[in-house]
């Protein structure tokens, strides 16, 4: 099957799927609200086999140290998944799976499944890698780049974590955890509950992003967008927080978005 944009409806609502540009999200509407900041490097992208940054782009896998290129100087960051084109597994009216294969520069071959669903109300995104032989560390998530302004409406952030992780000069986390610090935030928050941080445009749309996922980085400090990004470990995680993938045990992960419109 090509990788062509996808559209999926659902009573009024639509998403557009781009396998060719690293399986992202390239748009979702709500009415005729288009939620999702427009442009190639916006949407919303897989960050897959890690999220956030990499300290120096080095971690350590068994007794290996593996360097990853340094897309975000000093560290590398986000994964290499939203890099290459996705493959269409299957698509239906409300849904899409696509898939990609992990390689170099990732030193492990693996598969990622990513399963795009839409209901009227929810848009539910599935993602998992399978290891076909040797086990190694990784992590999944999404970085959504939610428009800040709706029809002239700027959004409000609301969301109680556990904790903040405390940043340091090198923008990843030191180990020591605060309390919730005021915005604007490049911040990763623990959530032992379930990621639950809800977006509203007054009057035009509130937004929940939920995941079982206890990590969410909420970055907001662009004047465009407000990026709520739930994920299976911190940012470094290969390093801090390691979660091997092994042929019996895949790294899978969900988030739902779920909308009414006020």
């Amino acid at each position: 099957m090509s990788n062509e944009d996808i559209t999926l409806t659902a009573g009024n609502a639509e998403v557009r799927v781009s396998p060719g540009n690293g399986g992202r999200l390239s748009g979702l509407k709500v009415d005729s609200l288009e939620l999702l900041r427009q442009g190639p490097r916006f949407g919303c992208f897989p960050m897959v086999p890690w999220c956030g940054r990499i300290r120096d782009g080095r971690f350590l896998d068994g007794g290996t140290v593996r360097q990853m290129p340094l897309n975000s100087p000093p560290h590398a960051i986000h994964g290499t998944a939203r890099d290459g084109a996705w493959r269409i597994a299957r698509v239906s009216a409300d849904e899409a799976v696509i898939t990609c294969e992990l390689t170099d520069p990732w030193p492990h071959p693996a598969r990622v499944t990513q399963v795009v669903s839409l209901a009227e109300d929810a848009l539910t995104l599935t993602m998992s890698v399978e290891t076909y032989d040797d086990s190694f560390p990784a992590q999944l998530g999404w970085h959504p780049w939610f428009n800040r302004t709706l029809d002239g409406v700027d959004a409000r952030l609301d969301f109680e974590p556990a904790w903040q992780e405390e940043r340091g000069d090198d923008h990843l986390p030191t180990g020591n955890r605060t309390d919730r610090k005021p915005g604007p935030w490049d911040d990763c928050f623990g959530m032992p509950g379930g990621v639950d941080v809800t977006l509203t445009w007054p009057d035009r749309l509130e937004l929940k992003v939920t995941s079982r996922e206890e990590w969410v980085v909420v970055y907001d400090e662009q004047t465009e967008a407000v990026c709520v990004e739930p994920q299976t470990g911190p940012p470094n995680g290969l390093n801090t927080l390691p979660r091997l993938v092994t042929p019996l045990d895949p790294l899978e992960a969900t988030t739902t978005w779920t909308w009414r419109r006020l």
